[in-house]
């Protein structure tokens, strides 16, 4: 094509698959302004403008407002500098409208209200640096001026909540479901009393930490129980709980007799709000790690047969 033909506004419009109008608007702005006039005043645009003219369409389809293209024309900036912001810009952009996307097939799922579903948005747009202070917020209000199992509260303050950037409904569910537990009065009263009861072990020397061994040796042995049909209450159930309070005996350095059994039974009772399951399930599914199986019937099962099985008095701690 010969570099010195001119276009009027028509033909560039014809060219180009813009309109008239559009074109006008560009060439008023400056952005691609005529190459010359006609003898009766019409614009002309020379080859450079129409390929002016093709960059503003790409890059105003890309979503670049004029006053970013204009710097792009003027050469303030480069294409690659704006491509990598635009990008980042659009990166945010679809974060969120994923989460709105979540939000709302939570939302019904949940056949929330309008106020529930205020509040899911609000919970969902939390950044992770608020999620984590509403959660240690929890924890300093119900675990603060206790000396607590150190090891308990750091596995708490290591594990929190992280949305990821495209959840699932279930993920949004999980969290505001997870806000609200940690708002609920009753169940701050509940871990205070295990802040507290931690507390005073400790004051009495336990500085045996998490016994993870113990818990598996609880899921392990009453699970066979429970897989076989033994009642807590049957006599059956008496050699399951010897061993398991021999274990404890021995974990605490105890005398494994009836003060043992009266102070397992206040632990486990203190420590066995089905909620405090519900807040690490919760956690689990936030966060995408595997959920796992509930310990609640073992230790529902642990619990009665100890209160079967124990004479009644009054329990030492």
């Amino acid at each position: 094509m010969d570099g010195d033909t001119l276009f009027t506004i028509g033909a560039l419009a014809r060219r180009t698959g813009l309109t008239v109008k559009t074109i006008r608007f560009y060439s008023d702005t400056g952005i691609v302004p005529p190459t010359d006039r006609s003898p009766a005043g019409y614009r002309l645009y020379d080859i450079g403008a129409l390929a002016r003219l093709d960059l503003v369409r790409t890059l105003r389809d890309l979503g670049l407002d004029l006053a970013v293209i204009r710097q792009v024309l003027d050469r303030e900036v480069s294409v690659p500098e704006v491509a990598a912001a635009h990008a980042d810009a659009l990166e945010a952009q679809i974060r969120t409208l994923r989460l709105r996307r979540a939000v709302l097939r939570a939302v019904a799922k949940r056949g929330s209200t309008p106020e529930e579903m205020d509040l899911m948005h609000k919970l969902a747009k939390l950044s992770d640096d608020e999620r984590r202070r509403f959660i240690n917020d929890f924890i300093d209000d119900t675990f603060g001026g206790f000396d607590a199992n150190a090891d308990f509260v750091d596995m708490m303050r290591s594990a929190m909540p992280e949305l990821p950037d495209d959840p699932e409904p279930n993920q949004v569910d999980a969290w505001v479901e997870l806000a609200e537990l940690t708002q609920d009065p009753d169940f701050r009263a509940a871990v205070r009393r295990m802040a507290e009861y931690q507390a005073a072990e400790r004051a009495q020397g336990d500085v045996t930490g998490l016994h993870h061994d113990l818990t598996e040796t609880v899921r392990d042995t009453v699970g066979r129980a429970l897989d076989v049909g033994i009642a807590p209450a049957s006599a059956e159930a008496t050699p399951i709980l010897d061993a398991l309070t021999a274990r404890y005996a021995q974990t605490f350095s105890r005398a494994d007799d009836a003060d043992l059994r009266h102070w397992l039974l206040t632990r486990l009772e203190i420590a066995g709000d089905p909620r405090a399951e519900r807040y690490w399930h919760l956690l689990a599914v936030i966060n995408g790690w595997p959920v796992p199986p509930s310990l609640a019937p073992v230790f529902t099962w642990f619990t009665e047969a100890l209160r079967t099985h124990t004479p009644q008095q009054s329990r030492v701690q």
